[in-house]
């Protein structure tokens, strides 16, 4: 029987990461992720996972051979809720390793730190064109929340300056001085504004059996 294992990755599976990254975006599906990175910068990407209490990016292995990927994140449900989630992120398994439990193995790993974590729900993304995995989900009893869309911002800036909404450019000019004085005024006051940290989120859009 084929031995399945899920870790954390590790500084030494930048490569395995990197190729896991590119089947990605080659995969057949229409994508708008990131191109694949250099085994440095993954390297680097990976190292700053170690220690972070609230991200986990693991890995699955059979015999001993890495074929699939996913990033779990705990946050919030909701910004109006107290109740925390897991979110799986790039699930990914690789063709060559379908029909061995890959999947279901990071699913498990997902769980088990959701209950280890007091988090009382579980989020997977996946393309809404992916039907081989939404099948996958849904036989595991997730269903449909809503459709992440993922753009460039400049693509995002340029669609909005044509729909030729009034003083839409000032709007926009306005909101990033904004936030250019909400940074200086963090960095005097110990890396909060208001009591608040503002944080990005992640650009998840596959999923994989």
């Amino acid at each position: 029987m084929a031995a399945v294992e899920v870790r954390d990755a590790r500084v030494g599976d930048a490569g395995a990461l990197v190729a896991l990254w590119r089947e990605l975006t080659t995969a057949g599906l229409p994508s708008r992720l990131p191109a694949p990175p250099s085994t440095a910068a993954a390297e680097v990407a990976i190292s700053k996972h170690l220690d972070d209490p609230f991200g986990r990016l693991v890995v699955v292995e059979l015999d001993g051979e890495i074929h699939g990927m996913a990033y779990l994140r705990k946050t919030a449900v909701s910004p109006l809720h107290d109740d925390t989630t897991v979110a799986v992120e790039y699930l990914h398994v690789s063709d060559s390793a379908r029909r061995h439990g890959l999947g279901k193995a990071l699913i498990a790993e997902a769980v088990a730190w959701a209950e280890h974590e007091s988090c009382a729900h579980l989020a997977v993304v996946a393309p809404a064109i992916a039907r081989e995995a939404n099948r996958f989900l849904a036989r595991l009893g997730l269903g449909q929340a809503g459709v992440l869309r993922f753009a460039n911002t400049h693509t995002v800036r340029r669609r909005l300056a044509a729909e030729h909404a009034p003083n839409l450019l000032a709007l926009l000019s306005s909101r990033r001085s904004a936030f250019a004085r909400r940074a200086q005024l963090s960095g005097t006051v110990g890396g909060t504004v208001g009591g608040t940290v503002v944080s990005s989120p992640a650009e998840p859009e596959s999923a994989g059996k």
